[in-house]
């Protein structure tokens, strides 16, 4: 659908926009630079819910205004949330740092601290090779009905095994708790 804007109604939506945009970069202390960035992402916003524009409730420059505040707002947030992540003034990881003779920053950062710890991922592969035979060790001590169960809760649940004839309830879980007796025994702890 196709509707046109008259010069009027475009000079108020340019106007109000323009004056939310400069308060945002204020605000947030944005480079001058980025205001054109800004307007047009709330110029874009509001002409995206401009069919939503009702002109027996209240003004143009109102409804404008309360749409462009509620953008900025969610600008706001994005903003501050990366703020918090990767700090006020971003760095990069490949700048040489001064009298190291030629290291960058991301040579300094060990790989327990990387992307991957912190998304909770194994860093140590020798680490995780010692653990994966851990658990291979400590399943191999079970009983074999037990290494069974085991397996079987890897792909659901104690309400479903017991529904489909594997036992009670209350015994599988009387189950489960000496496995974890014997596995915590042997220096597996839970996870």
């Amino acid at each position: 659908m196709h509707s046109s804007i008259s010069r009027d109604d475009l000079r108020i939506l340019l106007h109000e926009a323009d004056i939310a945009a400069r308060r945002l970069v204020r605000r947030l202390r944005l480079a001058p630079a980025e205001l054109d960035d800004v307007r047009q992402d709330l110029l874009v916003d509001l002409i995206a819910r401009l069919p939503a524009y009702d002109p027996d409730r209240g003004t143009l420059g109102a409804f404008a205004g309360i749409v462009l505040a509620n953008r900025a707002t969610r600008i706001a947030c994005k903003a501050k949330r990366e703020r918090r992540m990767y700090g006020s003034t971003p760095i990069s990881l490949d700048e040489i740092l001064p009298e190291s003779d030629g290291l960058t920053r991301g040579d300094l950062v060990a790989e327990a601290d990387g992307l991957s710890a912190l998304f909770g991922q194994p860093v140590d592969a020798f680490a995780a090779v010692e653990e994966r035979l851990d658990v291979e060790r400590g399943l191999g001590s079970l009983a074999p009905a037990d290494g069974a169960l085991c397996a079987s809760l890897s792909r659901t649940t104690v309400d479903r095994l017991a529904a489909s004839g594997h036992g009670a309830r209350s015994s599988l879980y009387r189950r489960i708790k000496d496995i974890r007796l014997v596995l915590t025994a042997i220096g597996i702890g839970a996870a």
